[in-house]
C-alpha cells in the first residue's frame, strides 16, 4: 500500500514537472519569436538610416518626424544656411566695402581736385526762408536715426574683424550688444520718419527738363555757368528717390527680421537678411554724396537745414528759378530793417 502511494506520488511529481517544462519551453519559443521580430524591425530601421547614408540624408536637408508642429522642426540641418553664409561672407560683405570705400575715395578725390563749391558773389545778408521748422525737425530725425542704424549695422557686419584685436574683447562685447539693441529698436522708429518724409516731400521731387539739363552740366561741374534749378535740383531729387526706393526695401526687410512672428521660415529670414544687408550697404554708399554736398561740399548748403534760411546769393546761384518765385519774401538784415524803420519814423515826424 505504501509502495503504491509512493509510486503515484512520483508519477504526479513527474507529470507536473513535465507539464511545467513543456510550458516553459513553449513560452521561451514564443518570447524568442517576439525578440526576433523586434530585432528584425530594428535592423530594418538601422539599415535604412545607418552610417554614411543616414548622415547624407540629414546633410541633404531630409525632414524626419517630430511631434512639434512648428515650421521646419523636422529638419535637423538647414542646407540653405550654408548658402546664406556663402552669399553673406563672399558677396555682401566684400561688396559693401567696395561700394562704401569707392564712394569715399571718389568724394576725397573731388574735394582734393575741386575743393568746396564757393559762392560766386559775396553774401548780401538778405535771407530767404527755405525750410520750415517741421521740415527741419523731420530731416534731422531721419538723419540721426539713419546714421545710428548705419554705424550699428556696419559694426555688426564688420566690427568683429578688427575691434576685438585692436580694442580688446570687453569693448567689443559691450559695443556689439549696444549695436544690436540700437539696430533692432531704432529701425522701426526710422521707418516712421522715412514714411512721413516721403509723403511730405513727394510732390517736390518729380523730374523735368530743367533737371535733365542740370545732370548734363554735372550740377555745375561742367561749363562756366551754374545750371538752373527750381526749389530742388536734379541731384537732390535723385537722392530723394534713392532714399525712397532703397529705404523702403531696407525698412521692409528689416521689419521681417525684427518681427519673426508671422510664420517666417529660416529661408525667409535668410533671404530677408541678404536683401537687408546688400541694399543697406548700397544706401550708405549713396548717402555719402548727400552728406558731402550738405556739409563741406557746398558753401551755405548746411545753413538752410540749421536755421531754415539761406542767403540771397546762395539762392540765386543754386536755385535761381525758385529764387524768382520767392524773392518778394526776402528777409532784410536786422540792421537794414532797423535803419528803414528809423527813416520811416523820421519822415512821419
Amino acid at each position: 500500500m505504501i509502495k503504491t502511494i509512493q509510486h503515484n506520488s512520483r508519477l504526479t511529481a513527474g507529470g507536473c514537472f513535465t507539464v511545467l517544462l513543456l510550458a516553459l519551453t513553449a513560452f521561451m519559443f514564443a518570447f524568442s519569436g517576439d525578440v526576433s521580430a523586434a530585432d528584425q524591425a530594428t535592423e530594418k530601421v538601422q539599415g535604412n538610416f545607418a552610417g554614411a547614408d543616414y548622415w547624407r540624408s540629414v546633410s541633404d536637408g531630409t525632414e524626419g518626424y517630430t511631434t512639434s508642429q512648428g515650421a521646419e522642426h523636422g529638419q535637423l540641418i538647414n542646407v540653405d544656411g550654408e548658402r546664406w553664409r556663402h552669399w553673406r561672407n563672399k558677396w555682401i560683405s566684400p561688396g559693401g566695402l567696395i561700394a562704401i570705400g569707392g564712394s569715399l575715395g571718389l568724394l576725397v578725390l573731388v574735394y582734393l581736385t575741386l575743393g568746396c563749391m564757393k559762392l560766386d558773389k559775396p553774401r548780401t545778408g538778405r535771407l530767404v526762408l527755405r525750410w520750415g521748422l517741421f521740415d527741419r525737425a523731420m530731416h534731422w530725425f531721419v538723419a540721426i536715426t539713419f546714421l545710428t542704424l548705419a554705424f550699428s549695422g556696419l559694426n555688426i557686419l564688420y566690427g568683429k574683424h578688427f575691434i576685438p584685436e585692436y580694442f580688446g574683447y570687453d569693448i567689443w562685447k559691450n559695443l556689439i550688444a549696444l549695436s544690436k539693441f540700437l539696430h533692432n529698436y531704432i529701425g522701426p522708429v526710422f521707418s516712421v520718419g522715412l514714411l512721413v518724409m516721403i509723403v511730405r516731400w513727394f510732390g517736390h521731387n518729380f523730374f523735368n527738363m530743367t533737371d535733365l539739363k542740370w545732370f548734363i552740366q554735372g550740377g555745375g561741374l561742367i561749363g562756366n555757368k551754374h545750371p538752373s534749378a527750381g526749389f530742388l535740383n536734379g541731384g537732390e531729387k535723385g537722392w530723394f528717390w534713392a532714399l525712397t526706393i532703397l529705404g523702403l526695401v531696407v525698412v521692409g526687410s528689416g521689419l521681417v527680421l525684427d518681427f519673426p512672428l508671422f510664420g517666417q521660415t529660416r529661408n525667409d529670414m535668410q533671404t530677408a537678411n541678404l536683401i537687408h544687408g546688400g541694399v543697406s550697404l548700397l544706401l550708405v554708399a549713396v548717402s555719402l554724396g548727400h552728406i558731402y554736398i550738405g556739409t563741406i561740399g557746398s558753401e551755405g548748403a548746411l545753413e538752410g537745414m540749421k536755421t531754415g534760411y539761406v542767403d540771397e546769393t546762395w539762392a540765386k546761384q543754386h536755385h535761381d528759378l525758385w529764387y524768382e518765385e520767392v524773392k518778394d519774401q526776402i528777409k532784410e538784415p536786422a540792421g537794414e530793417e532797423k535803419s528803414a524803420t528809423e527813416k520811416g519814423n523820421t519822415g512821419r515826424a
